[in-house]
């Protein structure tokens, strides 16, 4: 596959519904005449009516990125994608998903087994102007970003064990020079991140001595679906968050999708404090303000209010997903001492979030998804060593906690 050469982007359609084949088809073409300079071209090269029928195609067709149906005869989308796995490792899948309880479950079956990523099918399909402009918000960006990853992934993959590579990421690894201890974890992630989480969290101990807090880009009906999936498979307690929750380590709260998330103190009042006794009195705030940076939750809301509650205490990590979501959060941790970590492009299933901290130059490392938790362990850890020799954040690190101004709080 090259997402490179002066060609459109091949995309193959697998779906027993007719409507949405005949929809699949007026997206494209609608994209071939209107196209803007800000997506590649593309062009639906064909479309498939069963599971067999889809990896014949894919086989006939080669085509770049395949948008797959979950429900459909002969084999499903879940068997064809287990078939696919082995057969066509390096072929970006996204799952097309009903917006229900049971295809929030088989999405996140699905992205467990190899999906890049998935978008949810429109409600109303019969109406064909509402079913292509949810589709074409959804489905074009993430094929253009998931195309052109597979493509950079397969030229620099020689490039990984390279003498000249190996040295910059090994002296980015020594954040652990901060005299505070992490008091707390955020972590942000999008297109990608249900499989990185469920790669990164069972790797760490029930007994991680700080608060988890998380922020995956996802509608709300697979936000609380991912948190009993990942529930089921680590030693932490993983939580779909709820207003006034109390913060506290060995729990993981991941964000709903219908809410931005941010930490609060109990008493409301944003009053200096050491990091310690903020993270006693730490709880879950959730609101309803417009999308950041189109999104909602955003990343950037959860980065933001981890500066401000715990200053130098606070670690970031900005892994896998499109756009840069977190970007100026991150760069609010950085400002007031924190860690910044960021997962490395080899390794991410887009390298948008992650590259735009990376490339910003505010990350302490920039690391491998197989690296990420050792690098948790190892800083929170330092830190628990050190904390008796700390110095009180409210008189060692009084510039964090001025108040800040950004204006998206």
């Amino acid at each position: 596959m090259s997402t490179l050469d002066d060609r459109p982007l091949r995309i193959l359609a697998a779906d027993d519904s007719a409507v949405m084949r005949g929809i699949m088809w007026k997206l494209f073409q609608m994209h071939a005449e209107e196209r803007s300079g800000e997506l590649p071209r593309m062009e639906l090269c064909g479309v498939a009516q069963d599971g067999i029928d889809c990896l014949e195609s894919v086989k006939r067709l080669a085509p770049d990125v395949l948008v797959l149906d979950l429900e459909m005869p002969r084999l499903n989308g879940l068997e064809v994608l287990h078939r696919l796995r082995v057969e066509n490792p390096s072929l970006p899948v996204i799952m097309c998903s009903s917006y229900t309880e049971h295809g929030a479950r088989s999405t996140l079956e699905a992205l467990a087994s190899g999906a890049s990523d998935y978008v949810t099918k429109p409600a109303e399909q019969r109406d064909f102007a509402s079913a292509m402009v949810s589709l074409s918000k959804q489905l074009l960006p993430r094929i253009a970003a998931l195309a052109k990853g597979a493509r950079q992934r397969e030229v620099s993959a020689d490039k990984e064990s390279s003498p000249a590579k190996r040295p910059a990421l090994q002296s980015a690894e020594a954040p652990a020079k901060a005299a505070l201890p992490v008091e707390v974890v955020v972590i942000g992630l999008s297109t990608g991140g249900p499989t990185a989480l469920e790669q990164l969290l069972p790797k760490l101990p029930g007994d991680f001595a700080v608060p988890i807090l998380i922020v995956q880009h996802m509608p709300k009906l697979f936000t609380g679906a991912l948190a009993e999936r990942l529930d089921k498979i680590c030693k932490l307690h993983v939580r779909e968050a709820y207003e006034n929750a109390v913060i506290r380590p060995g729990t993981v709260w991941l964000a709903p999708g219908d809410a931005h998330m941010e930490i609060g103190p109990s008493n409301g009042l944003m009053e200096k404090q050491d990091a310690s006794v903020a993270g006693r009195n730490g709880r879950v705030r959730l609101h309803q303000r417009e999308p950041l940076n189109h999104c909602k939750p955003a990343v950037d809301y959860l980065f933001f209010s981890a500066a401000r509650m715990f200053g130098a205490s606070a670690m970031a990590l900005v892994m896998t997903g499109m756009g840069a979501d977190g970007l100026d959060g991150a760069r609010a941790v950085h400002a007031r001492g924190g860690t910044v970590l960021a997962q490395d492009e080899a390794s991410s299933a887009v390298w948008g979030m992650p590259g735009k901290v990376t490339e910003a130059g505010i990350a302490s490392a920039t690391l491998s998804l197989g690296a990420m938790a050792e690098a948790l362990n190892k800083r929170v850890n330092a830190g628990r060593l050190t904390k008796l020799n700390a110095v009180p954040l409210a008189t060692s690190a009084t510039a964090p906690h001025r108040e800040m101004t950004d204006g998206c709080l």
